[in-house]
């Protein structure tokens, strides 16, 4: 009975990170800065949160790794997880968050295509099925939003690229076992936050938020999101079994979906919502593959 007390302790730890990031699109879109500048704020006023908790956790400011090839492995990983995350930025100024949001959360599908093709992994049958199920439910929400027909599938194509360098994160990082959960983030929150400088400053040149509105939305869309969200969602997952961790994970982009018809007015029909929860299916699928491996 305690067991399963704790576990679903850590249940809610999860969900509660994945429903936490699931507010990052809003926040985003609410921003006035470049999608670049707005990825540079995000992991700038994130560090020094991360440094009072290992503070208060570890009892000191730095962040030791136990392999020097720590370092390398981040900032690969922190690279991928830049492009990632500019993509996804750019494409909600294009197409809808919900399209946004579900499309990016396939990236699981690219995880177990670039093990196959850079290990040599064999693909199960329960990738096929993942496979089909995602992208028949992506397809289906893509046409029937007329996305395809007004332009507006550029950014959905975006985010199937940003779901594609969000896999090389995913992918990076999972070598890193050894590591702490804070120390991994801690990185690669640091390298992304270098690595997006440059694209900032081409975007737009030095751009300094200029209100207090803009200010609050970055540091809640830090704070929230990068910090809370995703500490949540990595001490969570490692102690919970593959298919609690895969239905939590799913309230992102449920969250994001929700949110945004409210929000922004994002409203979507009944057979776009059937190929949504197709596609929920079959992103659940794929998570709970990539868990599993």
């Amino acid at each position: 009975m305690p067991f399963n007390i704790y576990r679903a302790n850590y249940f809610l730890l999860l969900a509660l990170g994945a429903t936490l990031i699931g507010f990052a699109p809003i926040f985003v879109k609410w921003s006035d800065l470049s999608p670049s500048w707005i990825l540079f704020y995000r992991m700038l006023l994130t560090i020094p949160f991360l440094l009072l908790l290992n503070l208060f956790i570890n009892k000191r400011l730095s962040f030791k790794v136990h392999n020097k090839s720590t370092i390398s492995y981040t900032a690969i990983a922190s690279a991928g997880f830049t492009i990632d995350l500019i993509l996804w930025h750019w494409s909600m100024g294009i197409t809808s968050i919900s399209n946004a949001t579900i499309i990016i959360n396939s990236a699981p599908i690219f995880v177990a295509l670039l093990t196959f093709f850079i290990f040599k992994h064999h693909l199960k049958r329960q990738f096929l099925i993942s496979f089909t199920i995602t992208y028949l439910g992506i397809t289906g929400l893509v046409f029937f939003s007329d996305n395809y027909a007004n332009g507006k599938i550029i950014g959905d194509l975006m985010c199937l690229l940003a779901a594609f360098f969000y896999a090389i994160y995913l992918l990076v990082i999972s070598r890193l076992g050894k590591e702490s959960s804070l120390t991994i983030i801690f990185y690669t929150t640091l390298f992304c936050c270098l690595f997006s400088l440059p694209f900032a400053l081409f975007e737009s040149g030095l751009s300094i938020p200029s209100s207090k509105f803009e200010w609050t939305n970055l540091l809640l869309l830090a704070l929230l999101c990068q910090f809370g969200g995703q500490f949540l969602i990595t001490y969570g997952i490692s102690n919970i079994s593959a298919s609690d961790g895969s239905i939590g994970l799913l309230l992102q982009p449920l969250t994001a979906t929700i949110l945004a018809a409210f929000i922004f007015n994002e409203l979507i029909n009944a057979t776009q919502l059937i190929f949504i929860l197709i596609a929920f299916f079959g992103i659940y699928l794929a998570r709970l593959n990539i868990i599993k491996e």
